[in-house]
């Protein structure tokens, strides 16, 4: 009965990677996984008769329905409760960058830096980028600076594709490092308690490493694609904006404070946020009253949680997915347990091959299926923190930076009249370049 139950657990797997692949509402696909992945093992608890199966499973097959039910969709959601905290006023900070025109002024000072070199200029603004999206998160924010630099970029002779692609991987580059798509994948990494197997702590050291990989590369694509050619430059559509004046220049401090304070002195992150929020605030002047600045405070929290409210019920649903998943457990191991080499090096060979997978919503990204192989491979007994960084290194580099069904590149793609193939044809072979050499890191780090 275990293989039977196993089957039909691996083959609701399959129907999720489908169902993503298609462009299914990912919230509800979760939630259907969640139910099916917790009435298919507890109905195999009840039918069980292997006494070797028993034996090794009792504690498991010995829950009831309540218990599960409790287990799944009560204590789920409920253990990322904190963590969602931590989203929330990561996406106000993001939206204080924004609104102060901090983001803005980092932007212009570099591109007068660089001055009449296109290839330099490209490059400081991707490294620009990538410091300002370690803090900034949500679609709203990439329009808000891609309508920036988009142009620039086109306006010296950048080849619209490498615009495109090279903007999106210095976006995934900062990603790395970002709290709050961070707090995003924790939600994967908990305990039954609802406590962060993964913390920040633990990850920031691969993640700086990933980040640093990620802009290299994409500094040397940039290299690359400009050697000995002429400058043309290229109409771009500019957004009639208002006038902003350039942010005083020790604002320009405030996207790095957060995780300086963090990984420096170990200042909660929450707190980095709130500091460097109402540093920006005050050293650009919107705190000149009691009032003002309660206006400002509530205006930048209420559009930073709407930045960041379209993920907030998708992420509220995989802890739901992630119990069911270790209800499945047994069964993961009774069929899989002695088919998937318990060996890390074979994993990451995989990881490398197909990395591809982690687009379109595929099995190697959290935003996708993904979290359904991260269950098989916790199932039959992996580590999360080889597993932890194996994964995050798919969903960011594929699926955040290279993938058009991420909000963002769909816009940049459009907004720069590129074609869908001519991305896909950059943004797929870069990809999964950075994802073997990130995969064989991680290996080495945590193999």
């Amino acid at each position: 009965m275990e293989y039977i139950i196993g089957i039909l657990i691996l083959a609701s797997f399959f129907g999720l990677a489908v169902y993503a692949a298609r462009g299914g509402n990912l919230m509800m696909g979760m939630l259907i996984m969640a139910i099916l992945w917790t009435i298919l093992p507890m109905t195999g608890n009840l039918l069980a008769s292997n006494p070797d199966f028993i034996a090794a499973n009792g504690d498991s097959i010995r829950n009831t329905w309540i218990q599960a039910f409790s287990k799944v969709f009560q204590s789920g959601p409920e253990g990322w409760g904190s963590v969602l905290v931590n989203v929330v006023f990561g996406a106000w900070f993001g939206r204080v960058l924004l609104e102060t025109g901090i983001a803005a002024t980092l932007i212009r000072k570099t591109t007068e830096l660089g001055g009449d070199k296109p290839a330099i200029t490209c490059i400081l603004l991707c490294i620009v980028t990538a410091a300002i999206f370690s803090s900034l998160f949500g679609a709203g924010a990439v329009v808000a600076i891609g309508v920036i630099i988009l142009p620039i970029f086109m306006s010296l002779g950048i080849p619209k594709v490498l615009s495109v692609v090279s903007f999106m991987l210095s976006i995934g580059a900062g990603m790395f490092l970002n709290p709050v798509l961070f707090g995003q994948y924790t939600a994967f990494f908990l305990d039954g308690d609802g406590k962060v197997l993964y913390p920040y702590e633990q990850y920031v050291k691969w993640g700086g490493i990933a980040l640093a990989v990620q802009l290299v590369f994409t500094i040397i694509l940039i290299l690359f694609c400009m050697r000995k050619k002429s400058v043309h430059s290229w109409a771009a559509r500019r957004p009639v904006r208002r006038k902003l004046d350039f942010a005083p220049t020790p604002s320009l401090l405030t996207p790095f404070i957060p995780v300086f304070l963090l990984i420096v002195f170990k200042v909660p992150i929450i707190m980095g946020f709130l500091i460097g929020g109402f540093y920006a605030l005050f050293v650009c002047g919107k705190l000149k009253s009691f009032r003002a600045a309660c206006r400002t405070f509530n205006k930048d929290f209420f559009d930073g949680v709407v930045d960041t409210a379209p993920l907030v019920g998708y992420l509220l649903v995989v802890p739901m997915f992630n119990k069911a998943a270790e209800l499945c457990i047994p069964y993961f191991n009774a069929l899989l347990g002695n088919i998937i080499p318990h060996s890390t090096l074979f994993i990451t060979v995989i990881f490398c091959v197909l990395a591809p997978l982690g687009m379109f919503r595929g099995p190697f990204t959290l935003y996708g299926c993904g979290a359904a192989t991260l269950g098989i491979l916790k199932g039959v007994g992996f580590e999360v923190a080889f597993l932890a960084p194996l994964m995050i290194a798919a969903t960011t580099v594929m699926n955040v930076s290279c993938c058009i069904t991420q909000s963002w590149i769909v816009w940049g793609i459009s907004y720069a009249k590129v074609s869908t193939k001519e991305f896909l044809k950059m943004s797929v072979v870069c990809g999964w370049i950075i994802c073997c050499i990130l995969q064989v890191i991680t290996f080495i780090m945590f193999g």
